[in-house]
């Protein structure tokens, strides 16, 4: 098991204050859980991510934290509450610093001996694509010869050997360089990673460095935790700052900025362009570094060509991915090609293998003389963003059933946008439930149904807020040449309904929905 003394760990963190015991202690596993505390560990003291505590509650939760991490053995207790630290037995030393986010962050950079620096590390944020294109640029580094490449993101943290269970999009900071370290370890020399804004907010990429950021599109999401789309937005451009300016340090860092988005746009010219580092934009409509031509979208295909890269005057490339958004995923995935000097027909082999990553556009097959697929589409702009590619694609009739989530503090408005986007582009629309966690999911599709009756469209609508049967019904009124998309859970394989986590795969839902159709169609 290794050490580190904890003077060692505190060394990045020049605010840090000692204001009881030895600096010199040992340290043999960092925690910001004292539920796993070891003998030997020093816990980080994280405020909850979100919660409507007073602050009198928060400091009770930290303090009883603490002395249970005592308990179990901790030599060390690191707060941003010095009331709490000052509370505290005289027998562990007791660490003052002003955010306890970043000093996990900072400390657990240094536990790890900073593996982010001994490997090449490609983050992806924004609103839409994080995942495919995450997906696709690792395929593009397994191509150009890198001899193992790990994924981070919101299907786990994943190697040709390794697959870990990460439970959220971005891990937190201590997680994240303990993964790497691992991957670093079982011979990883390259790493493609999604960061959320919630990472980024909550910093939990602070201590990494990057290799390149790529920035994929910026619409309403996630509000109840930002409050608003300019504190959103403010999450966002964290990565080109703060992160941009550590990365730079040890590395050449560069953006990667879809041109095409007006907060991409923004990004460009009110960001990075005075940022001291390398910025290659990509588009299909504007002017750009990396720009797509000849575009041309089948349903099970796309082709483009990109001009001018590297001396060459067009490289064409072939996907099997469907739908214009996944051209943007492309273009990113080839910026990071260019930025990494890959030659140009390693791309193209990158590219042509690719595969949809579980739950996005993906395609359920048993038989079916109709199109059915299971996205993972929860916002506005994803939502948009799919029904626009099967609507060009689609022969018969698109089906969209679909819910949205319910929270504590509820973004109604995402609701009634979303109703507004099915009932633009959608034949046939199903309102039915995603998490509606403590929230009553009639209230939840009453929501999304005004958005529907904003386009006049409540005729082409049905509620149905148990999903199951939701998908039942939507199977069973699809006919020859439709397309049914069942949106906004995607890989889960789970409902949070009130205060349970019920067990809900809805690619196997819809599989046995689909076998129970053809079953009924051969006895009949």
């Amino acid at each position: 098991m290794q050490t580190r003394s904890l003077e060692f760990l505190l060394s990045p963190l020049l605010e840090a204050q000692i204001i009881g015991g030895s600096k010199d202690v040992q340290v043999t596993q960092l925690s910001y859980d004292s539920r796993k505390v070891i003998a030997g560990s020093t816990l980080i003291c994280v405020p909850p991510d979100i919660g409507f505590e007073s602050d009198y509650v928060k400091r009770e939760k930290i303090a009883s934290m603490a002395l249970d991490a005592i308990k179990r053995g901790a030599v060390a207790i690191v707060a941003e509450d010095e009331d709490v630290l000052l509370n505290l037995p005289a027998s562990v030393t007791r660490v003052f610093v002003p955010d306890a986010r970043t000093a996990l962050a900072l400390m657990a950079a240094e536990f790890y001996n900073h593996p982010s620096r001994k490997m090449v590390l490609i983050g992806v944020t924004g609103t839409n694509g994080k995942t495919t294109t995450v997906n696709l640029t690792a395929n593009i580094l397994r191509h150009s010869g890198f001899k193992s490449v790990g994924v981070i993101g919101t299907l786990g943290a994943t190697t040709e050997n390794i697959s870990l269970n990460t439970g959220c999009t971005t891990p937190r900071s201590l997680d994240i360089q303990r993964i790497l370290s691992e991957f670093l370890d079982a011979g990883v020399e390259a790493v493609a990673m999604e960061v959320s804004s919630h990472g980024l907010a909550l910093q939990r990429v602070v201590g990494c460095a990057f290799d390149a950021a790529i920035f994929t599109n910026l619409t309403q999401d996630h509000l109840d935790f930002h409050g608003g789309m300019e504190e959103y937005w403010a999450a966002k451009t964290l990565f080109f700052t703060d992160i941009a300016k550590y990365s730079t340090q040890f590395k050449r860092f560069a953006a990667i900025v879809n041109a095409d988005d007006e907060y991409g746009r923004r990004l460009i010219y009110g960001v990075v362009k005075d940022a001291g580092y390398e910025c290659i934009s990509y588009s299909i409509e504007e002017e750009s570094d990396i720009r797509a031509r000849g575009v041309k979208i089948s349903n099970c295909s796309l082709e483009f060509f990109v001009e001018k890269y590297d001396e060459l005057d067009a490289v064409p490339f072939d996907v099997p991915l469907v739908g214009r958004f996944n051209i943007y995923n492309c273009l990113a995935a080839v910026s990071i090609g260019r930025h990494l000097k890959i030659p140009p027909s390693k791309l193209q082999e990158g590219l042509r293998s690719a595969k949809a990553p579980t739950g996005r556009m993906e395609f359920i097959e048993e038989g079916q003389s109709f199109v059915v697929i299971v996205d993972f589409a929860h916002s506005p702009g994803a939502l948009e963003q799919v029904l626009t590619a099967l609507r060009e694609s689609t022969t018969g009739r698109l089906i969209c059933a679909f819910g949205c989530s319910g929270r504590r503090d509820p973004d109604r408005s995402k609701r009634v946008n979303m109703g507004s986007i099915a009932a633009e582009f959608a034949d046939l629309i199903v309102i039915t439930s995603d998490n509606p966690r403590v929230e009553d999911p009639q209230r939840i599709a009453e929501d999304i149904l005004v958005g529907v009756k904003n386009k006049g469209k409540e005729s082409i609508t049905k509620i149905e807020t148990d999903r199951k049967k939701a998908i039942e019904y939507a199977i069973e009124i699809a006919r020859e040449g439709d397309t049914v998309v069942f949106a906004g859970k995607g890989h889960e394989k789970y409902q949070v309904v009130k205060d349970q986590i019920l067990v809900f795969d809805e690619r196997e839902i819809v599989r046995d929905a689909l076998r129970n159709r053809l079953r009924a169609t051969m006895n009949n």
